[in-house]
């Protein structure tokens, strides 16, 4: 899908105050490693994450949303009067219902005339919700809107240390699953978007493609149970194969939707999972890896909050300037593809 009238205003970010370093985990985790003989730094050399961040206890997801909501609106200068819009992003979630967008609505002040709801596809979220917006923007529907994500994860930790450690039946093989669950942080990105005839920014979302493998649905699975509270078993060699498998083809599809080629992109912005992740994705899909900016190492896997705050903290640090292209390039559990092109 392509695009004439979208743009994109302006990002805000909101960063939790406590970061937990991979050692510090490991620390946590000592009772096991001893009792497995697992060697300690492999948290930190096989993902890449040195820390990750989290909230005060309690913090809800739709009170960090709402502050990276308000960062993006004040930096937009955009009334939130003109928010025909509002979509909640994140796999967290304060409650089933009603909807965690009902929250950072009330807690911003939109108007009664704005459509909110939640929009859930995993580590996917925020950039569906672009789309979406988009394709309102487009239409002339609504003349500016609003995507927040806030990801906490610090329920999905603390279940899973304490399921490590309790469970004296996990071997060396059985544990591997519970790992990718370590390199989850959080954090909250917002940002806002216009249709052009009402407020040019000069940055444009330009077009996307997506692409949807559900055949290996079964690689990543998580939820929660009064028992052990929030788990997620994930095959990580599995699942590095075949997303990669499938934003090959999404790629392909990208490329040829934009007229774009790997080197008319200045800078690539990615959901981020490991390092090897990185590696094997810019490897196939014969992209420069020079060009890809990240931030994984300090904060981890920041589900649907991590391409975009990715991509607005590059921007802050001036690694994407005018007249420059960028893409956005996401793989989430599901399997889930999906590629955005954006001239800045």
């Amino acid at each position: 899908m392509l695009y004439q009238n979208v743009c994109l205003q302006a990002f805000g970010m909101a960063l939790p105050p406590r970061e937990l370093s991979s050692t510090e985990l490991e620390n946590e985790l000592q009772p096991l490693y001893e009792r497995l003989k697992l060697p300690s730094g492999r948290l930190e050399l096989m993902t890449g994450i040195s820390s990750r961040r989290f909230w005060p206890e309690g913090t809800k997801p739709s009170e960090a949303a709402a502050k990276a909501g308000k960062k993006a609106l004040e930096a937009s200068g955009i009334n939130p009067e003109d928010i025909g819009c509002l979509l909640f992003t994140s796999v967290s979630r304060d409650m089933m219902e009603p909807a965690t967008a009902a929250f950072v609505h009330r807690n911003l002040g939109l108007p009664a005339s704005c459509q909110l709801f939640d929009l859930s596809n995993a580590c996917l979220g925020f950039l569906n919700g672009m789309l979406i917006l988009a394709n309102m923007l487009e239409l002339g529907q609504i003349k500016a809107g609003l995507i927040v994500a806030g990801e906490t994860a610090e329920d999905l930790i603390d279940s899973t240390l304490r399921h490590m450690l309790a469970d004296q039946s996990l071997t060396r093989k059985s544990v591997k699953p519970l790992f990718a669950s370590l390199t989850i942080g959080s954090g909250a990105v917002a940002l806002v978007m216009t249709n052009r005839s009402f407020h040019d920014s000069g940055h444009y979302l330009c077009g996307g493609t997506y692409q949807a493998n559900s055949n290996y649905n079964h690689l990543c699975q998580g939820g929660q149970n009064a028992e052990q509270g929030t788990l997620m078993s994930t095959d990580s060699e599995e699942l590095l194969i075949r997303g990669i498998e499938t934003a090959a083809a999404c790629w392909r599809n990208f490329s040829a939707e934009l007229g774009w080629t790997a080197d008319s992109i200045h800078r690539f912005f990615c959901h981020q999972v490991g390092r090897a992740h990185a590696e094997r994705l810019f490897s196939t899909l014969g992209l420069d890896p020079a060009r890809n900016f990240e931030t994984l190492p300090q904060f981890g896997n920041v589900g649907s909050v991590s391409a975009p705050i990715t991509m607005a903290l590059g921007i802050e640090q001036g690694k994407l300037r005018a007249g420059q292209r960028a893409a956005l390039l996401g793989i989430g559990s599901g399997i889930n593809a999906l590629m955005l092109g954006v001239e800045w």
